[in-house]
């Protein structure tokens, strides 16, 4: 086989190419390189991502990967399903190393690019990481950490002007420009059952990896597609309804997380095009920019966190920008609330607003439509209401179902295409892969009730929920009541010890830059929503509530953050 040596930036590495051509095709399912490998010989000259002045054809996007792909298969000792980190922020690297991973028959493990170091040894640890590829501006957090993961044998140089490929890197772009045969494949082949391993949590717990089999993952991708492929892997039928360009896509979500992850290879499967932006913090008026001269028409965001920012530029401006191509928003994650759907829709009636209910362990338990001429996909239009899809039902921590109607409150669990399981977790696996009657459901822990119209209230997590005098409140219900507030930018509910109640409410609130604290004033805003139980005792201000990228709160940081506020006073 030809040696291949790879120069930049003073970076050089000897490798040996391991890849296999004229592997017979995934014959247990769909497996995502075949699929975006027939799309690339379908449509080979349209768009499939850009970044700033960077375009790549689907083509090119094959060819990187497989550059990428014949890098990794190089290592000494490479297995199948072995493990790529991307530690990365959005860019299209990203996408392009998750195909070339796929095409070899590894694995890949998302990276949080927030991460301290105890925190990406445990995660590169616990996933068996043994390829990390990584943004240049990551490389000195990375240093002095290698010796403490020394599974990972490979590590791919992402050059973001920060500064020189370190002499223990390969540079990626060498890689993916390397001369290889297209149609890199590792000696197992690939399979359907290949895995994508997503890690999720890390407030309640250490970050855990959810097992995608390719296969499930695609199919319930493409449930929502009109023209859907046959439950078996067929090529040809993928290349042959990808007739020309697809739609254009643009996480505002991070690609790290399940929410803009899912949504970009949703139209990667249709022959779309993946736009991520060049700044590595959501500003608003950036994102419209792209909209208007990128001609986006879907995104992924993660609920009032993004959406807020975006109605209040559009507000401020509302003539600055032309969005009128962009057609669909879909949330995930975190709260939406419908006044600020509403608001969207003044600026683009033609906007559909997708706020589904899913988490990285089940994707689309639920969802609500939100349209301009006001057909929506839940009975109410109201914020935190889902219509529950045909395998998800609401059920009791006894397991059984709760009745429309009854005010139970339950978890909401979703059979069908779940995940394999928790890496390495057998316990949390059984504990939230639940068999009832015959079927496997997957219950992450969102709770909710069901009115009689079948219409799904959306509680939060029971991991959060908080125990005051008796009664059980959950944040997120009371957030949103905050939240509509004018004063209030954002809002963050914990509960704290208290002799008197077990555990008492305290709102921590983020005001928007002219706004001042009524706290008597804002408790008697939430008990003229609310049950007055669910009603905070106490409200603290402070500069910002510190949500993550991907829109969500560190609960526990925030309930320190409430008990000093408390003991100041």
């Amino acid at each position: 086989m030809p040696t291949n040596r790879l120069h930049a930036h003073g970076c050089e590495r000897t490798r040996r190419p391991r890849y296999f051509r004229g592997v017979t095709p995934a014959s247990s399912g769909w497996n995502l390189a075949d699929v975006w490998e027939s799309i690339a010989t379908a449509i080979p000259e349209a768009l499939a991502q850009q970044q700033g002045g960077r375009t790549i054809a689907w083509h090119e996007f094959s060819a990187r990967a497989d550059g990428v792909a014949s890098t990794l298969l190089a290592a000494d000792g490479v297995a199948e399903q072995d493990k790529v980190a991307q530690y990365l922020y959005n860019s299209p690297e990203y996408l392009e190393s998750m195909f070339a991973a796929f095409k070899a028959g590894l694995a890949v493990v998302n990276t949080n690019y927030r991460y301290a170091a105890d925190e990406l040894v445990y995660l590169w640890d616990n996933g068996d990481v043994t390829a990390v590829v990584f943004h240049g501006t990551f490389a000195d957090t990375i240093e002095p950490l290698r010796a403490r993961v020394p599974r990972v044998r490979t590590w791919l140089w992402v050059d973001d002007g920060s500064g020189a490929c370190p002499d223990w890197a390969t540079p990626y772009e060498a890689a993916a420009t390397s001369a290889v045969e297209p149609g890199v494949t590792g000696p197992w082949g690939r399979s359907g059952d290949h895995l994508m391993l997503l890690y999720t949590g890390g407030t309640t717990g250490m970050p855990k990896g959810v097992m995608w089999r390719q296969d499930d993952l695609f199919s319930i991708l493409d449930a929502n597609n009109r023209r859907r492929l046959p439950p078996e892997q067929n090529l040809d039928a993928a290349a042959a309804r990808v007739e020309r360009a697809g739609p254009r896509n643009m996480p505002a979500a991070p690609l790290m997380h399940g929410t803009g992850l899912f949504n970009a290879i949703s139209n990667l499967i249709v022959g779309g095009s993946v736009t991520t932006l060049e700044e590595r913090h959501f500003d608003a008026t950036v994102f419209l920019d792209a909209v208007e001269r990128d001609g986006i028409n879907s995104t992924s965001i993660v609920g009032d966190a993004f959406a807020k920012p975006i109605l209040r530029a559009l507000d401020a401006e509302p003539d600055r920008w032309d969005i009128s191509s962009l057609r669909v928003i879909v949330s995930s994650g975190v709260m939406w609330s419908k006044e600020t759907k509403d608001g969207l829709l003044r600026h683009n009636p033609r906007l559909i607003m997708v706020d589904s209910l899913g988490s990285s362990e089940a994707i689309g338990m639920a969802t609500n439509t939100t349209r301009g001429d006001g057909d929506a996909g839940a009975p109410s239009n109201s914020t935190a209401t889902f219509q529950l899809s045909d395998n998800t039902k609401v059920i009791t921590d006894d397991g059984v179902e709760v009745v429309p109607g009854s005010g139970q409150i339950g978890r909401v669990a979703q059979r069908g295409r779940v995940p394999v399981g928790y890496y390495k977790d057998p316990e949390k696996t059984a504990a939230t892969f639940v068999t009832i009657d015959g079927h496997r459901y997957s219950i992450p822990g969102d709770y909710a009730s069901v009115d009689a119209d079948g219409t799904v209230h959306l509680l939060g997590r029971g991991s959060q929920c908080i125990n005051t005098g008796g009664e059980k409140v959950y944040p997120e219900e009371v957030e949103e009541c905050l939240k509509l507030d004018a004063a209030v930018a954002d809002a963050a509910v914990v509960g704290v010890p208290d002799e008197r109640w077990g555990e008492a409410i305290v709102a921590l609130v983020e005001l928007h830059p002219d706004g001042t604290l009524d706290e008597p004033g804002l408790i008697d805003h939430v008990k003229g929503r609310l049950a007055r139980y669910k009603a905070p005792k106490r409200i603290h201000q402070v500069p910002s509530i510190g949500r993550a990228a991907n829109g969500k709160l560190d609960y526990r940081s925030l309930r320190d953050e409430a008990l000093a506020a408390d003991s100041t006073q």
